[in-house]
């Protein structure tokens, strides 16, 4: 399989016969997130709910796989599969939609969401699916690296008015994350599935 045209990664060393980098590779670990994002709208509209906690937490993971999708996993599909550059556009803008309605989210609101968090897994997994095929294993770990990275630094609430692509997204998004993050310190505002009493299994 031959190397494809991603955007610009850090170093890595040269490759010796049989090298390969440590990590998980973005596709899996998008898939696994998505799965996870199922799972707890499963149970926020399930007779178990958990009512504001777990609409907290909602919103901080989407807004955190929202924004580190869009920094490495969308872009490197724009690069590696060109066709597909207005179904990535697409995304970008439902990404918008969706954060939009993930401000002062309720129970209410709850029903729309996660019929966007669907739409959102369905386009965006056969994005990841097409990615796979014409990007190498160290590519997609690479890129998996950086997307960790680039979610642990995200924002914690929508903001859907902050730039979609890069480079800008990659300067504007860790800078307003310490913002949320000061904020979510302060409330004691719970933001990771770990958080929650019953956190949804992979």
């Amino acid at each position: 399989m031959s190397a494809v045209p991603l955007p610009p990664l850090p170093p890595a060393p040269a490759p010796e016969e049989g090298y390969r980098p440590g990590g998980r590779n973005i596709a899996d670990i998008v898939e696994r997130e998505h799965s996870q994002l199922l799972t707890l709208l499963d149970q926020l509209t399930g007779p178990d709910a958990t009512g504001q906690e777990g609409l907290a937490v909602l919103t901080a993971a989407l807004s955190r796989h929202l924004s580190a999708e869009e920094q490495y996993l969308l872009p490197a599909v724009r690069a590696a599969l060109p066709h597909a550059s207005e179904r990535v556009d697409a995304e970008i803008n439902a990404d918008a939609s969706l954060l939009n309605a993930l401000k002062g989210l309720t129970d209410e609101a709850l029903t729309e969401v996660a019929e966007r968090v669907r739409r959102h897994v369905d386009g965006v997994g056969s994005l990841v699916t097409e990615l796979r095929t014409v990007a190498t294993e160290e590519e997609l770990i690479r890129l998996g690296n950086r997307l960790e990275i680039a979610e642990e630094a995200a924002p914690t609430r929508p903001h859907p008015g902050t730039p979609g692509t890069p480079p800008w997204n990659r300067i504007v998004e860790p800078a307003v994350g310490v913002v949320d993050k000061v904020l979510d310190a302060v409330t004691r505002r719970p933001t990771y599935l770990a958080d929650l009493p019953e956190p949804p299994r992979d």
